[in-house]
């Protein structure tokens, strides 16, 4: 009988237009366990506390997980059903910093990953294109200057990243662009937002501010919760559901300007809407998480190298292994140093650092300047 359903899953998989095959459906599945995984293993921490059985029941728990009072409580803020302490504990505080790592870590790898198609550079990503800089000066003014704009952070992100996109496009532009001078000027643009970020200390008199500006700007999931999700599910849904569907332009752009014309695409339409897509998305994370270095570069290549460079397998690929590595990232950060919690982008950084060097020097050719 397992002979049989093997055998009849084989045309199933290879009939969905060939793209839907067994090594992304192995991918997702293990991504999604290692998601899991650690999420479980983030949430058995905390001051409150609980046993490992204590911390699965209460995950589990039927008249909270089935319970539609509830999720409306958590998603949109109104009274909670009553709960047990330590139910109370595990969804209300240990459970959404897992979540909002779910959002930030599959945003940030499809945001990386349409760069990377829109620029036809594999360098590319939100945080060396200097986007997440611009985002990142965008967030960190509304939250020291005007903290009464709080909810819209998302959006206040995605116009600071655009900004910071379209300078880099501008300083990069010289008859068309080139992978080396896009990573330049991206260098370039990270520095000046970098440096008006730092800036906006001396407007900060809240000491409490600060120290929240500066987990924020190094990345950090700590003290993350419902109203987070709150604010970025909806963007990163809509994000998330525009990059899919526009998969297969993303293929069409790989193949090259003048193809893509002769199929029929409006190569700059494409360009701009998918771009503003992938900004909304980095931004998205960043509003909730700060900025996570080099993630947006990594994880496109990791899925790209374990199944193919075609868009549509890769956007999905990417919505699975970006969680999973942002909540393991964040497992590890919060047990290296043992009682001190270190700020997810730190761990990030140490890896990404690394790896695009590693990239740069695996490229032969990079173009003249």
């Amino acid at each position: 009988m397992a002979g049989s359903n093997s055998a009849e899953m084989g045309p199933i998989v290879r009939d969905r237009d060939g793209w839907v095959t067994r090594p992304l459906l192995l991918f997702c599945l293990t991504s999604t366990l290692i998601t899991i995984v650690a999420g479980f293993v983030q949430v058995n921490f905390g001051t409150y506390s609980m046993t490992t059985l204590e911390v699965a029941r209460a995950v589990t728990e039927p008249t909270i997980l089935f319970n539609l009072d509830a999720w409306t409580g958590f998603l949109f803020g109104t009274e909670l059903p009553e709960m047990e302490p330590g139910e109370l504990i595990v969804w209300t505080i240990r459970l959404p910093r897992v979540f909002v790592a779910i959002i930030a870590g599959a945003t940030l790898a499809v945001s990386g990953a349409i760069f990377q198609a829109v620029t036809r550079n594999e360098l590319a990503s939100p945080f060396i294109l200097g986007v997440s800089a611009g985002a990142g000066f965008a967030v960190l003014a509304t939250l020291v200057v005007f903290s009464g704009l709080a909810p819209f952070l998302p959006f206040i992100a995605a116009i600071g990243g655009t900004v910071a996109f379209l300078i880099v496009y501008v300083i990069a532009w010289k008859n068309g662009t080139s992978p080396v001078r896009l990573v330049l000027a991206g260098v370039i643009v990270n520095m000046v937002f970098q440096s008006l970020q730092q800036g906006l200390f001396f407007f900060a008199d809240d000491l409490g501010i600060v120290q929240t500006a500066i987990s924020w700007l190094t990345g950090s999931l700590t003290g993350t919760g419902w109203p987070e999700v709150r604010i970025a599910i909806l963007p990163a849904t809509l994000a998330i559901a525009i990059a899919l569907a526009g998969s297969r332009q993303l293929n069409l752009l790989l193949l090259g300007e003048q193809t893509a014309r002769s199929l029929g695409m409006r190569i700059e339409l494409v360009r701009f809407l998918l771009s503003a897509v992938a900004i909304l998305a980095a931004s998205v994370a960043i509003s909730v998480a700060g900025i996570v270095s080099f993630f947006g570069l990594v994880v496109p290549h990791i899925v790209r190298n374990t199944i193919g460079g075609d868009y549509r397998q890769l956007m999905i690929g990417c919505l699975f292994a970006g969680p999973a590595l942002m909540v393991t990232a964040d497992v590890g950060a919060r047990l290296a140093l043992g009682g001190t919690q270190m700020p997810v982008g730190v761990v990030t950084g140490l890896i990404g650092g690394p790896y695009f060097l590693y990239l740069m020097r695996k490229q032969r050719s990079m173009g003249e300047l």
